[in-house]
């Protein structure tokens, strides 16, 4: 009872310190593009809030699951997902630079008309929804088994608390709570590290050699990773946004050091399953390593999950409301933008209380939009407007076929969990940049 008070007193007095600090936008260029007094957000500011908004409960429980079944190479693989920053970075550099595009949906209504924009526009709001119930289920579980009464409270009340600095401040707000939240985390990870260490049987040679760098044993997951990273970033408006709102050369600088700096944050907390590998601990890693270390640490790790699944949420908020209002042009006006945001609270809170694995196995996953990687990767090449729609299309068949397990085993050529993963990635990515090229040579 009192580590559950604990818990409580973590997620309201936090999020209402956070609501008081949060800056109140008054215009709407404090609302979605974040500037304060007329600047845009330096590079540190941008490089904290990028790595935070995507350390989110989600992934950092992954990361620590990995750890546990993998090792250090478990983390390492996940990681993989983090040179999305650099692509990113880089690619929407030279489209600024070079193209004078102010935004993504800019570059595609210019290339390929409102249609492809539209379509893009559906796939990035199906991201953004399903952003919400999959951060907030984490910290539910903190509070009780799926379907309990403290499972359900514990999620309202997170929502609703980090709506409510959101609707606030909007970008600003989300931007301005990063950095405390990135500081927060880096402080609570240095606590459970410490703690880890100071066990006399576990050393940092022994988390070196804790995996096996082989496919079976997480490298499938790795290559997935970095094959994903090509064309995942860019359906993430939480990651997207941030990429317009400095300097092209700041955004390029804040964007290569938050690939360095969140992906060894990801391989550091995987040290809490590999931690957990050692002593033969099984289920949820991160739950189980604090557990086992008592009271305190268990609440230091609850409040991780709260940071980071708070910077993700007030992230989906603002990017959702500048999706509707600033990208689709439906109507930007502060009030229109924070009533935006209620909606996507509401509707993305609704899988909590149905059966959200259903719903997850229809989710647009990494693999569901690498029909995005030629589009990108070949952004200054000049193709019919065909060649985004077969490309995109076929991106998502090939994820329907992963979700369905319908892949010929034949054409998979490594072996063990995310075999499946890996080669149809490989397949997939390969026949769309075949099929987005195909149009221009029949043109010529």
């Amino acid at each position: 009872m009192n580590v559950e008070i604990w818990q409580w007193a973590l997620i309201i007095v936090s999020s209402l310190i956070l609501f008081f600090l949060s800056p109140l936008a008054k215009t709407t260029d404090q609302f979605f593009k974040a500037t304060h007094r007329k600047k845009a957000p330096s590079a540190f500011m941008l490089t904290g809030s990028l790595i935070i908004s995507w350390i989110f409960a989600k992934s950092i429980t992954n990361a620590a699951n990995l750890g546990l079944d993998f090792g250090i190479v478990g983390g390492v693989a996940y990681a993989g997902y983090y040179l999305s920053f650099a692509v990113a970075g880089i690619i929407i550099y030279f489209l600024r630079k070079n193209g004078g595009f102010t935004s993504i949906h800019h570059f595609l209504t210019s290339r390929f008309g409102k249609g492809a924009m539209r379509v893009f526009s559906v796939l990035i709001a199906i991201r953004l929804f399903n952003e919400v119930w999959s951060n907030t289920m984490v910290i539910g579980t903190y509070f009780g088994e799926q379907g309990s009464s403290g499972f359900y409270w514990a999620i309202i009340v997170f929502t609703v608390l980090t709506l409510a600095y959101a609707l606030k401040g909007g970008l600003s707000s989300s931007i301005f709570t990063d950095l405390i939240q990135m500081g927060l985390f880096a402080v609570l990870l240095c606590i459970i590290l410490w703690k880890i260490f100071s066990m006399e049987d576990f050393t940092v040679s022994e988390v070196a050699s804790s995996g096996t760098w082989s496919f079976g044993l997480g490298l499938n997951l790795f290559f997935a990773a970095i094959i994903q990273s090509f064309s995942y970033p860019f359906h993430d408006p939480v990651l997207t946004d941030r990429a317009f709102l400095s300097s092209p050369k700041t955004t390029l600088k804040s964007f290569l050091w938050a690939t360095l700096l969140g992906a060894l944050s990801i391989i550091l907390f995987s040290v809490i399953g590999v931690y957990a590998k050692t002593q033969g601990m099984e289920g949820q890693a991160a739950v189980e390593v604090g557990k086992a270390f008592g009271v305190i640490i268990l609440l230091v790790i609850n409040f991780i999950m709260i940071t980071s699944a708070a910077s993700t949420l007030d992230s989906t908020f603002s990017s959702f409301s500048k999706l509707l209002s600033v990208d689709l042009k439906l109507g930007k006006n502060l009030t229109f933008g924070r009533l935006s945001m209620v909606i996507i609270a509401i509707l993305g809170t609704i899988p909590v209380f149905l059966n959200a694995e259903i719903l997850s196995a229809t989710t647009v996953s990494g693999t569901m939009v690498i029909g995005l990687t030629p589009v990108f990767l070949f952004w200054k090449m000049k193709v019919p407007k065909v060649s985004f729609y077969v490309s995109v299309f076929t991106g998502i068949a090939f994820g329907f076929i992963l979700v369905f397990e319908i892949f010929p085993k034949k054409l998979i050529f490594t072996e063990g969990k995310y075999a499946e993963l890996l080669w149809v990635n490989i397949w997939g990515i390969g026949s769309c940049i075949l099929l987005y090229l195909i149009p221009t040579w029949i043109k010529k």
